[in-house]
């Protein structure tokens, strides 16, 4: 059966036998099962990637169906927990391989062992925050990943090898303040574009997994669907021989420097309380505040911004990035809104 599963695939010359053997014998670890890690763990299925740990610490919202193709009206109705959704709908598309769900915040403390035994992996996230940690986690271990990002009809691909690539960090060297970088619901997304990135991702795991670093493609790969662009990008350029992380070997986001606390839920508000970012910033909250419009209701002043999500959520934003989410006790759920309303 399994030979049957795979002929197309051993057909195509640059796997062939050999290639999907290696396939087979990789574990792959996918960070983020929503709109690109969703689709690029349902393509790594198919391929018949021996073992795929997925990790997330999110719900199935009725938001997702438009874009994640993994999901449907039942998981969301339900509020299954997406890596459970997703172990489900990947073992019945493929019930030879292993799957192992983690239904988890990734954060500095959990991410090293969440990287044990595994031979590459690939960022669904969307966040530059924890982009950053894989940076460093990878970089510490010498494990290649392959980045993926999408917004509006827009995306970029590219796969970090530590050693032979630049690393994210000479790509973007601090996580930008979240002004200046719109998230999904403030600028909205195609469901066509991220199942392009993420099978652009998927297409590069495969590619390293069967024939090793120098199969890679050595560009950052760019598109934006709607005007129908494609490009690829020289990253060479941006080799300084000064990067913090790749070149000076400083880990400032596996190792938190700035004192940065985990989150605190505040006793009979029914709230949550999300520190500042690991990085020193101070916010244009007139800027957030019209990055909500159209969002809910917003407030502004010189000492926050507040957006009133629904009837019983909101989000106070204050100008060290520091938040209180109203709404919930539930720091991942927490963790969800900010990243979806504020971003990194």
């Amino acid at each position: 059966m399994t030979q049957q599963r795979y002929d197309r695939q051993r057909r195509f010359a640059p796997i062939g036998d050999e290639g999907q053997q290696r396939i087979e014998a990789a574990t792959v670890l996918v960070i983020g099962v929503g709109a690109l890690g969703s689709v690029a763990a349902e393509v790594l299925a198919r391929a018949g990637v021996g073992r795929l740990r997925i990790v997330d610490r999110d719900t199935v919202e009725w938001s997702n169906l438009q874009r994640q193709s993994l999901y449907t009206e039942a998981d969301a109705r339900e509020g299954l927990a997406k890596v459970h959704a997703a172990a489900a709908r990947l073992g019945e598309i493929n019930s030879e391989i292993r799957i192992e769900p983690i239904a988890a915040d990734v954060t500095a403390a959990n991410i090293e062992g969440l990287f044990a035994g595994v031979d590459l992996v690939v960022d669904g996230t969307d966040n530059f925050d924890i982009r950053m940690l894989i940076n460093d986690v990878a970089l510490e271990t010498g494990t290649p990943w392959v980045h993926g990002g999408c917004l509006g009809a827009s995306g970029q691909v590219f796969l970090f090898d530590p050693g032979r690539t630049i690393c994210f960090r000479c790509l973007v060297p601090s996580v930008p303040d979240p002004t200046s970088v719109a998230t999904c619901d403030q600028a909205g997304v195609l469901g066509s574009a991220t199942h392009v990135v993420a099978s652009l991702q998927a297409n590069e795991a495969l590619k390293y997994l069967a024939a090793g670093a120098a199969a890679a493609t050595p560009k950052i790969q760019t598109l934006d669907l709607w005007e129908g662009r494609f490009r690829s990008l020289d990253p060479s350029d941006l080799r300084s021989g000064e990067c913090r992380a790749c070149d000076l070997g400083h880990r400032d986001f596996l190792h938190r420097r700035g004192g940065v606390t985990e989150p605190v839920v505040l006793c009979g508000r029914n709230a949550v309380q999300l520190p500042p970012p690991a990085e020193d910033r101070v916010l244009d909250l007139s800027a957030m505040s019209r990055l909500w419009e159209g969002l809910g209701e917003t407030q502004v002043n010189r000492f926050l911004a507040r957006l009133q999500i629904d009837p019983t959520r909101s989000i106070t934003l204050f100008r060290d990035g520091r938040a209180v989410i109203n709404g919930t006790e539930d720091a991942a759920e927490a963790k969800t809104l900010y990243a979806r309303f504020v971003g990194s």
